[in-house]
């Protein structure tokens, strides 16, 4: 299975302390990542994922972001080409009035065979779940 996880997915990886009593869905989440691990699955990711990432890192927990990113970049990764997908997120994004950086993610999904979208982005995903190939986070099941 080809999924592709959004920022609201991949930072409940690493939630602690504080920041683990504030974040929903958790488990659901480290359940993909340990799939993952398994070869249940294969994470398919745009180039600005990182990017994201370290941004909400950054902000929450300053003093790891930079180890959060350095493990996050080690995972089994497959990356998406820069512009593979952009003219489908924008498109996404003008249709839903929604932000390009979260519409990429959709995008990717949309042009890639067998994959779907992972996100705990509940606005998102009210908005665009009648297009297909994305699933909300607590109730994606790895078959």
């Amino acid at each position: 299975m080809i999924c592709v996880v959004d920022a609201s997915v991949a930072v409940k990886w690493f939630v602690e302390g504080d920041w683990a009593l504030r974040e929903d869905h958790v488990e659901p989440a480290l359940e993909i990542l340990g799939a993952s691990a398994r070869g249940g699955l294969e994470f398919f990711q745009p180039p600005h994922f990182l990017a994201e990432v370290a941004a909400v890192f950054a902000r929450i927990s300053s003093g790891k972001a930079r180890q959060y990113v350095d493990d996050l970049a080690a995972l089994n990764i497959t990356w998406a080409e820069p512009t593979v997908a952009y003219s489908r997120a924008i498109e996404l994004a003008c249709q839903l009035n929604h932000h390009l950086f979260d519409t990429l993610y959709h995008a990717l999904a949309l042009t890639t065979p067998g994959a779907v979208l992972v996100t705990a982005d509940r606005r998102y995903f009210d908005k665009a779940q009648h297009l297909g190939q994305i699933a909300w986070l607590p109730d994606f099941h790895i078959d």
